[in-house]
């Protein structure tokens, strides 16, 4: 089976690591698991995590890399894959397990031809939503759902700060937020970014750190120590920061005085459950929203596009298309 995955890990330089090539299909793990033949896939910066060695123990090597995907299953039935899965034993919603893993953490993931999955883990796809389109859900654009909808519980009319134009997440939460009837502001160190992210519904974007027009309802953070202290400063009273990552680091100073005294909400979330899912898909459905995709390309260009991924090079996901 074709796919590209991971051969070795080096924290400093991830790409030297990855190949394309052949590995063995192995089949489903454990009964109940369905073969999904992988139409469209897109890229996450988990993938350049399990490259460096974070996340990935080096005695699951080689691992195919990827949690996004849309494809068709046997039976013919077009989905989306939800890529968290729970312990066999869990109950309850699948986040919250401690033992929880993401496709190619401890089972291989989407960048392939085929992906195995649990049965619970498929979310019929939509004929109205194109194969790149779906595959860009799974991860980025349900952390925003999420963390607009439930860590933050915004509603119509409230004003949200979006931390860092350009990447999978915070260009979901844009595009969301717009469609859900939000006032979306963004912040950008690039001017460019700026003008592409109002292009997408942001109804206004700054300077990364600058001084707002006023406080906002949420912050979605994901830059982390670059953006944390404005965006404690930014909010009002009572608003609340939906924190889903940290890619410019993860320790900057807490400022605790200001969380309590402001009686500001910090609220962590990852990824969302297979409901979140559907109700994403729902969401789009209704709204005419959709996914903004930067390129997609082969499976041989996987190298490439990880490369602009982990230089910050692009606006919206980047999407594999494995038989392509």
């Amino acid at each position: 089976m074709r796919c590209a995955y991971v051969e070795s890990q080096d924290p400093e330089e991830p790409l030297r690591g990855l190949r394309v090539g052949d590995l063995p299909d192995a089949g489903p793990p454990l009964p109940g698991w369905v073969r999904v033949t992988v139409r469209a896939a897109a890229l996450n910066q988990h993938d350049l995590f399990s490259l460096r060695g974070v996340g990935l123990p080096v005695d699951r090597l080689p691992m195919i890399l990827g949690t996004d995907a849309a494809g068709v299953l046997d039976d013919g039935t077009e989905v989306i894959v939800h890529s968290v899965v729970p312990s066999p034993a869990w109950q309850g919603e699948e986040t919250l397990d401690p033992r929880r893993t993401l496709l190619s953490e401890l089972h291989p993931g989407t960048l392939a031809e085929h992906v195995w999955v649990p049965a619970r883990n498929v979310v019929p796809k939509d004929p109205a939503l194109s194969w790149t389109q779906a595959a860009s859900l799974p991860t980025a654009y349900l952390t925003a759902y999420r963390m607009l909808f439930d860590a933050a519980a915004l509603r119509p009319g409230r004003t949200v700060l979006v931390q860092g134009a350009g990447g999978g997440v915070a260009t979901a939460a844009i595009v969301l937020g717009r469609a859900a009837g939000l006032r979306v502001w963004v912040t950008s160190r690039s001017e460019a970014r700026r003008a592409l992210a109002v292009d997408i519904g942001a109804h206004d974007a700054f300077e990364t750190g600058a001084r707002l027009p006023e406080q906002v309802d949420a912050v979605v953070e994901t830059v982390g120590a670059a953006t944390w202290s404005h965006s404690l400063k930014a909010l009002r009273p009572g608003g609340t920061v939906a924190l889903a990552g940290a890619t410019s680091g993860a320790m900057p100073p807490a400022e605790l005085n200001r969380i309590f005294f402001r009686s500001l909400r910090v609220i962590g979330t990852t990824m969302g459950t297979r409901a979140q899912l559907e109700d994403l898909q729902g969401m789009l459905l209704a709204t005419g929203a959709r996914p903004v995709v930067d390129d997609v390309v082969p499976l041989d260009g996987v190298g490439g596009a990880l490369a602009r991924l982990a230089a910050g090079d692009m606006f919206g996901k980047l999407v594999v298309r494995p038989g392509a």
